[in-house]
C-alpha cells in the first residue's frame, strides 16, 4: 500500500507532530509508502510532493508549523480542481490519502470520498471548532499562548492600573478565547456564542474600581459581535468564504468605547498569528501521536471516509459527513457561566 498525506487550511503547533506520528506508524508498523502532498489541496491539484522517509521526520517533534506546507487553497474553486486531484493520486499510485486540518479541510475530504477515493481526516485546528471531537490537535498549545500573555499583561495592567484588552483568534467559537481567559484569570471574556453588551463590562469595570481594583483584563475573541459596537463592513474573503477577521478590529473598537465610556486608561494587544506558532504543548504532541497512528490503523482496516477523534480520552472515528455537519463546534455555555463566576 501507498498512502498520502497533506495538511490544509491555516497552520498550528502539533502538525508536524502528527505527520511523523503518521510517517512512523506507515513505515514501522504497516511497511508501506508514503508521499506528502505539498502547499495543502493545492499541491494535490498541482501534483507537488516528496516522498517521506523516517529521516525527513527526526527530530520534527518539538517544531511548529508543518513541513508540508499548507494553504487556503479550494479545489471547488480552482479548475477541474477535483479532477485533476484523482488523475494525480492515480499518477502516484497513491491508494489512500490522510488528511489533517480543520473542517474546512475535512470538507474537501468528505467530497473527494463521495467521489469514490480512499480518504482518512485528523482534526487539527487551534480553534478547536472541528464537531465529533472533544479536542484538535493545536488547541492547548493555543491556549498556552493566551494564557501566558494575559498572566504578561497582568504585570503592565496593575502598574498602570489599565484596562488591558486582548483579542484573541476564534471565528465561529470562543474556546480559545474562553480556555485561555480562564487560565489566566481575566475578567470578563467575549465569545462569538454568548452576546455581550458592553453596557454590561462597563458596570463590571467600574465597579472593579469600588473594590479597590484597579486594573482590569478583558479578553476578546475575534468573531464576537456587540450591538453598540459596529464593525467594518470587510469584504476580503479566502476561498472558503471566511473574511478577514483582523480587518474587523474588534478588539480596537472595544478598547476605544471602554475608555471612552469610563475614563480608565485602556491599551489593546492583538495576538494574531502568535497563537499559531511556537513549539507545540505536551497535551498536543501526545494528541498528535495518538490520533495519527490510529489514522493509520483506520486505513488498514478500510475506514475509509471517517475521521480520528479524541472523546472522553478515547480515540475513536466518527463519519466525515458528520463531523462536517456538526462543525463549528460551540463553546458549553455551562463551561461559560463558570468563567463569569470568576469575574
Amino acid at each position: 500500500m501507498k498512502l498520502g498525506i497533506l495538511t490544509g487550511g491555516s497552520d498550528c503547533q502539533g502538525l508536524n507532530a502528527a505527520i511523523r506520528s503518521v510517517v512512523r506508524s506507515t513505515l514501522v508498523e504497516k511497511d508501506a509508502e508514503i508521499v506528502g502532498f505539498l502547499q495543502g489541496w493545492k499541491g494535490l491539484v498541482e501534483n507537488l510532493f516528496i516522498p517521506l522517509t523516517m529521516k525527513d521526520v527526526s527530530g520534527i517533534l518539538p517544531i511548529g508549523g508543518t513541513i508540508l506546507g499548507t494553504s487556503r487553497a479550494n479545489p471547488r474553486k480552482l479548475q477541474d480542481g477535483f479532477s485533476r486531484i484523482e488523475a494525480n493520486l492515480k499518477q502516484n499510485n497513491v491508494d489512500a490519502l490522510i488528511v489533517l486540518g480543520g473542517y474546512d479541510t475535512q470538507g474537501v475530504a468528505l467530497e473527494l470520498h463521495k467521489r469514490g477515493f480512499p480518504v482518512v481526516g485528523i482534526p487539527a485546528t487551534m480553534d478547536n471548532d472541528v464537531g465529533c471531537t472533544d479536542y484538535s490537535i493545536g488547541f492547548f498549545s493555543a491556549v498556552n499562548v493566551v494564557a501566558d500573555a494575559v498572566d504578561k499583561l497582568h504585570s503592565t495592567a496593575s502598574s498602570h492600573h489599565r484596562v488591558m484588552i486582548l483579542e484573541v483568534m476564534g471565528r465561529y467559537s470562543g474556546w480559545v478565547a474562553l480556555y485561555g481567559g480562564i487560565a489566566g484569570g481575566a475578567d470578563w471574556i467575549v465569545i462569538p456564542e454568548v452576546q455581550t453588551n458592553l453596557s454590561d463590562i462597563i458596570n463590571h469595570l467600574k465597579n472593579r474600581r469600588k473594590l479597590g481594583k484597579y486594573f482590569s483584563i478583558i479578553v476578546v475573541a475575534e468573531g464576537a459581535t456587540m450591538h453598540e459596537i459596529p464593525v467594518a463592513d470587510v469584504t476580503e474573503k479566502d476561498e472558503f468564504g471566511h473574511i478577514r477577521l483582523d480587518r474587523r478590529s474588534v478588539g480596537a473598537k472595544v478598547g476605544a468605547q471602554v475608555e471612552k465610556m469610563t475614563g480608565f486608561e485602556t491599551r489593546v494587544t492583538v495576538l494574531g498569528h502568535l497563537q499559531r506558532g511556537g513549539s507545540p504543548a505536551m497535551f498536543d504532541r501526545v494528541l498528535a501521536a495518538r490520533l495519527g497512528y490510529k489514522a493509520v490503523e483506520m486505513v488498514a482496516n478500510r475506514e475509509f471516509g471517517k475521521m480520528a477523534t479524541f472523546a472522553g480520552n478515547r480515540v475513536e472515528s466518527e463519519s466525515i459527513l458528520r463531523v462536517v455537519k456538526e462543525s463549528p463546534k460551540n463553546v458549553s455555555i455551562d463551561l461559560y457561566d463558570i468563567a463569569r463566576i470568576f469575574y
